[in-house]
């Protein structure tokens, strides 16, 4: 509970901070590359060598392939039955299906696990939500930004692999597994874990700063909607993909969690970027991460319960 209110607490002055004068209003794109750049890099550079190869991997690995797979159709079919402007599908398919299994879930789930739960938070978000936001998430907003009078270029499979290439987290993914038998010099690895004790703070400020919650009526419903689909119904298929598994494993427990985070801030940044429904996009993030202070204890809480039982 004490991790909890430092996370709520480190929003809170992120809200603060942007009323400020003192701050520009780019104060929290500059945080956010901070933590990708440096903050990030290092935790898997401190977390990853810790982890024991095993069937277990599988979970936070693929986890979030299957629910985009299981997601993409029931968005359409409610943007179908809804029906839902185009630039709105768009959007909703791309935060919808993309939790923030970093900026949010890294501070959650240390929070909720400790820090031995963080090593499957990474492999969650760096072999699932990242390479779903480069790949996916790319090629949706080039597909439904493609309007006339739109000058948005599908990505090439050159250009996603080139950014997945030199994306700096995915960069130290393949650093530290193949230094995963090399134990760090006793002065690196101080300087390691002095950069990565900074990641939860500095992306829960950012996080803060960046929540915007106006939204106007014609965006209330699939706001409803996206908020139901990705705080309720999403960990509620992971759950009932991996509880015969073993909830008593943390490796589920863990990916449980991820798949409850809400919509992910680069995915609705990606959005707005493209003019899909740019103030439903940002309330998505805004509102999703709001609500998650309450909706992530209530699914921790029922894990416990079912592992207990």
């Amino acid at each position: 509970m004490a991790n909890f209110l430092y996370i709520a607490g480190y929003v809170l002055i992120g809200l603060l901070l942007r009323r400020s004068p003192q701050f520009p209003q780019n104060t929290g794109q500059i945080l956010n590359a901070y933590v990708i750049y440096v903050a990030l890099p290092a935790l898997v550079l401190q977390k990853i060598p810790l982890l024991t190869f095993g069937a277990e991997l599988l979970y936070p690995a693929l986890t979030p392939w299957i629910l985009l797979a299981l997601t993409v159709p029931l968005v359409l079919k409610v943007a179908k039955w809804r029906q839902w402007p185009r630039a709105t599908t768009g959007a909703m398919l791309i935060v919808i299906p993309l939790g923030n299994t970093s900026f949010v879930g890294f501070p959650m789930i240390e929070a909720f696990f400790g820090p031995e739960g963080i090593p499957y938070a990474l492999l969650y978000d760096q072999l699932g939500s990242f390479f779903i936001l480069s790949i996916y998430a790319t090629i949706i907003a080039a597909v439904y930004s493609h309007d006339p009078g739109q000058t948005t270029q599908r990505p090439s499979a050159k250009t996603i692999a080139w950014k997945i290439l030199k994306f700096p987290p995915f960069v130290a993914l393949v650093l530290a597994l193949l230094l995963k038998n090399v134990t760090y010099p006793a002065v690196a690895q101080q300087f390691i874990d002095s950069l990565a004790i900074t990641l939860v703070p500095v992306i829960m400020v950012a996080v803060g700063f960046q929540l915007k919650f106006r939204l106007p009526q014609q965006d209330r419903g699939p706001l409803v909607w996206a908020l139901a689909l990705k705080l309720g119904l999403t960990p509620l298929v992971a759950l009932l993909l991996l509880m015969w598994f073993g909830l008593d494993q943390l490796a589920v427990q863990v990916t449980i969690m991820e798949a409850a985070m809400p919509a992910m801030i680069s995915a609705g940044a990606l959005a707005i970027m493209a003019g899909l429904a740019p103030t439903l996009a940002a309330a998505v993030v805004g509102y999703g991460v709001l609500l998650c202070f309450v909706s992530l204890p209530l699914w921790y809480y029922l894990l416990q319960y079912l592992q207990s039982l």
